[in-house]
């Protein structure tokens, strides 16, 4: 009988086992689901939003290339956040030499993409109502800059939305998309419409080609050659800046810049 009583317990504890162990299983599975439903929107729109942030440049490509690229600093900070949870980055580009005086000044706007749509993020970028007072935004302390209420009051007319997906296994890059082939209206230099490609890399580098085309569709504007291929200035005070209370050889400037880069769009 003494050995009739250990042979059940045995069988209990196996069963036991068996029944943890599954419970184990599908616990796994049911927060794996849960990880992976947390990353299809709003963790990739915060990811996009990270990866613009910061100071870029294209000094590489310049120097390998200098008909067709200028070495521009691009610089990328958070400014405000809408209700809906959209984080608004203010962005500017300007020569290497004179970063105090941006040619191009945008705000972005990066959300998931609509639930309809086959995409992960959507990033559109506005016109600023008042550019001269954001010059250099995030090179300024928080208190001289403008305010999130005078971010969101100052966000003027849409330029553009580039829609953007997760790169496919094996790609060098994290995300990528472009503008509708139609694009938007643009009269830069003749032209009557724009198109944009943008793709953010997993070494932080990010790859902008925008480019103007008048009614025949023929590019007016824009480097023919392919896009400018920004890369991460060393480590700086901008990689610090992502916490919710801030969440707020040389070119000759003489070429054709009608040519190559829009200085002065829209």
């Amino acid at each position: 009988m003494g050995s009739g009583e250990e042979d059940t317990g045995g069988g209990g504890g196996a069963v036991r086992g068996a029944v943890l162990k599954a419970l184990v299983v599908v616990g796994g599975v049911l927060l794996l689901r849960r990880l992976r439903r947390s990353t299809t929107r709003w963790d990739h729109a915060r990811a996009v939003a990270d990866a613009l942030s910061g100071e870029k440049f294209s000094r590489e490509q310049a120097r390998k290339d200098p008909d067709n690229y200028f070495n521009l600093r691009m610089l990328t900070c958070p400014a405000t956040e809408m209700v809906d949870g959209s984080r608004v980055l203010y962005f500017e580009q300007a020569f290497w030499r004179t970063p105090e005086k941006p040619f191009r000044q945008r705000f972005y706007m990066v959300k998931p993409c609509p639930k309809e749509m086959k995409c992960d993020v959507e990033l559109s970028s506005y016109a600023i109502r008042d550019a001269e007072e954001y010059k250099n935004f995030c090179d300024r302390s928080k208190d001289q800059r403008p305010q999130p209420e005078e971010v969101i009051a100052d966000i003027a007319e849409h330029l553009t939305t580039i829609h953007l997906s997760r790169c496919g296994r094996g790609k060098r890059c994290l995300y990528e998309g472009s503008t509708p082939p139609e694009g938007f209206p643009n009269n830069w230099s003749g032209a009557s419409y724009c198109t944009s490609d943008l793709s953010i890399h997993k070494n932080g580098e990010v790859h902008i080609w925008d480019k103007g085309f008048n009614d025949e569709g023929n590019q007016v504007w824009g480097t023919k050659a392919g896009p400018y291929e920004f890369k991460p200035a060393p480590k700086s005070k901008y990689d610090d800046m992502f916490s919710p209370l801030n969440f707020s050889a040389p070119l000759s400037l003489e070429k054709k810049l009608d040519k190559t880069y829009v200085i002065d769009d829209q």
